[in-house]
């Protein structure tokens, strides 16, 4: 068996300007998934971490569960412990958190994460995930990190992965060189590699979006979705609903099968729920390495460049054909919701 830290060093010499950071960080995160995926586990029966409110929000205004803040507090406690991070931005943190003692000043790496995706699932044991995304900070070594660091367009990104913390938990990675799976194994305590070089299927069958909200969807969601329902051969319809409402659940299902995951604007938030730098940009590089798209519905998702650090986005991802279908019908149909 090949673990993740065997296989990250193995191959180590693909990374740009290798020189051992990249790896060190990588485990770092290895190594908090391991501790919060312990906890999860442990939810039901410990009831000071179960899934709950700890009475507070985070910074777009939802209820942050106390695994939320253990899980942010368990990776930025991790990445902070070496010296390859500068700074953080979270989903549970209003603003970036810079790393500032001299060794952290002069480190290449900000790090993007949603720590606990999906954790109001926890009480229901229903699969949540983390998301991680890794840029090459932009400012000068030596100093505290800026806005500017965190605010770069996907395409930056060195490497970005996931957490699945489900029936069985697995790390998934890419450094721009394919996906690669790796599932945790409790009785050696270490990753080991289960699924090398991912591929979505170019043509799935399963799409995946909360139907709950279609009053509100624009013309070209609805459109769509009618045509996942018609009945053609050809082209393998109708499709399979399968919504669970754990991005990552639902990303990991959609990558292993194929499949297109949805979460348009025209709901309650506006400009789509997702957000842009933690969770939409890492798991379109993984996508894209997979052999799959994201896009908002017109724009590939990692040529935007991020205005705001909690910035939202419709988001569209999974295999390329039925990306590109529901591309097709939201410029086809797009003028009909401007009127």
């Amino acid at each position: 068996m090949i673990t993740l830290g065997e296989y990250i060093v193995k191959n180590q010499a693909e990374y740009p300007n290798a020189s051992g950071e990249l790896t060190s960080l990588l485990s770092s995160i290895r190594r908090a998934a391991k501790v919060v995926n312990r906890e999860i586990n442990r939810a039901g029966l410990v009831t000071d971490i179960i899934g709950g409110s700890n009475g507070s929000e985070n910074v777009q205004g939802e209820t942050q569960q106390k695994l939320d803040v253990f899980a942010n507090d368990m990776f930025k406690a991790a990445l902070e412990a070496r010296g390859e991070v500068c700074g953080i931005a979270s989903e549970e943190e209003d603003h970036f958190v810079a790393f500032d003692d001299k060794r952290q000043c002069n480190a290449k790496y900000v790090v993007l994460m949603d720590p606990l995706d999906g954790s109001s699932n926890i009480d229901v044991n229903v699969s949540v995930g983390t998301i991680f995304s890794i840029y090459r900070r932009i400012s000068e070594p030596g100093e505290p990190v800026n806005i500017e660091d965190f605010l770069q367009p996907g395409v930056n990104q060195v490497a970005a992965g996931y957490v699945v913390y489900g029936s069985s938990t697995m790390l998934v990675y890419t450094t721009g060189h394919g996906v690669h799976g790796f599932t945790y194994d409790p009785t050696l305590g270490s990753f080991c590699l289960s699924h090398e070089n991912i591929r979505i299927p170019e043509q799935g069958s399963i799409y995946s979006i909360n139907e709950g909200n279609y009053i509100k969807f624009p013309e070209g969601v609805k459109k769509y979705l009618k045509f996942c329902q018609e009945k053609d051969a050809d082209t393998r319809r109708p499709y399979t609903s399968r919504y669970i409402g754990s991005l990552v659940s639902d990303f990991h299902r959609n990558m292993l099968k194929g499949g297109i995951y949805i979460y348009p604007s025209g709901t309650s938030n506006p400009n789509g729920k997702l957000r842009l730098l933690y969770e939409c940009n890492p798991l379109a590089f993984m996508a894209e390495q997979a052999g799959g798209k994201a896009t908002d519905g017109f724009r590939r998702i990692m040529e935007i460049k991020p205005t705001e650090l909690h910035q939202r986005t419709p988001y569209f991802v999974g295999s390329s054909k039925m990306v590109d279908k529901a591309g097709e019908l939201m410029a086809q149909y797009s003028s009909q919701d401007a009127k």
